[in-house]
């Protein structure tokens, strides 16, 4: 049977397949667009399915503020072209809506539906790979920053006060956390095994220095423990050098604008987004 431009135009504005894949599924389908747009939907399932084990190393993270709540979601895809991709963007933000409107609060299967949806459109891998919703205390200060490639993002809440310079070092403090990535928080938050793993590699560095060999057990344990705390410093965010201050820690700026605040400032829910980490 003939099939029609029009017909082809108007399943293709649908789908979003290629023109010939349109004009082959309604000749499969005689004609009938509802199950043109069905064969066509299970071919990019189908072509989706052929590529679940390709690695989704790309992609976005979405971030939005809703009263006092804030949403992050990490998106993933195979390709960068896909995750500049309009519709991809688009994908994203309705996750963050759907959030809000159901309050979800981790990765639901009306989520990963959404997710499907799109990757059988355009046919490349794509996963919802996590959610998290960070609730701002009344009284508190919060801020969010979402660096410029879209896969870095951060939340920070202060709480003690809401004032202005508050939410400004909030706001500092995701910037900080962008910049640096630390690993951990505080460094009771640093699991034992990973310090007694820092410990055997230091160790076994100063074995190779031979000006190491000739000094006392005690002074190569001070020297160990002094490499261990340099490290720590280096990997826990309230231990790390102020982005905004080199010269005082995390911290110790805390303390600082607790001060001039004239408050007990401390600081609540912290949340780092790198994705594919």
């Amino acid at each position: 049977m003939e099939i029609k431009a029009a017909d082809v135009k108007a399943l293709r504005e649908k789908t979003g397949a290629g023109m010939m894949e349109c004009k082959k599924a309604l000749a499969e389908a005689n004609g009938d667009a509802a199950e043109a747009e069905k064969i066509l939907k299970e071919k990019g399932l189908a072509a989706v399915a052929k590529r679940s084990e390709r690695a989704t190393s790309e992609g976005r993270v979405f971030v939005r503020q809703n009263g006092n709540k804030i949403a992050l979601a990490e998106v993933t895809c195979e390709t960068d072209f896909v995750a500049k991709n309009a519709d991809f963007i688009a994908l994203g933000e309705k996750i963050l809506d759907v959030i809000f409107a159901k309050g979800y609060t981790k990765v639901e299967k009306e989520l990963e539906d959404l997710v499907l949806e799109l990757a059988t459109k355009i046919r490349e891998n794509m996963a919802i790979r996590r959610v998290e919703v960070v609730e701002v205390p009344a009284g508190s200060a919060a801020a969010y920053y979402v660096h410029s490639d879209f896969k870095t993002a951060s939340v920070v809440v202060v709480e003690g006060s809401d004032s202005d310079d508050v939410k400004t070092f909030a706001k500092d403090c995701c910037l900080h956390l962008a910049a640096f990535t630390p690993s951990y928080l505080t460094q009771k938050d640093v699991p034992q095994s990973y310090i007694d793993e820092q410990k055997e590699i230091f160790q076994a560095q100063m074995a190779q220095d031979e000006k190491m060999a000739s000094k006392p057990d005690n002074v190569k344990a001070g020297i160990l423990q002094g490499k261990i705390n340099k490290h720590l410093a280096e990997i826990c965010f309230v231990d790390q050098m102020f982005v905004k201050d080199d010269k005082v820690s995390v911290a110790k700026k805390l303390e600082e604008v607790s001060k001039n605040a004239g408050a007990k400032l401390s600081f609540g829910k912290i949340v780092l987004y790198v994705l594919g980490k």
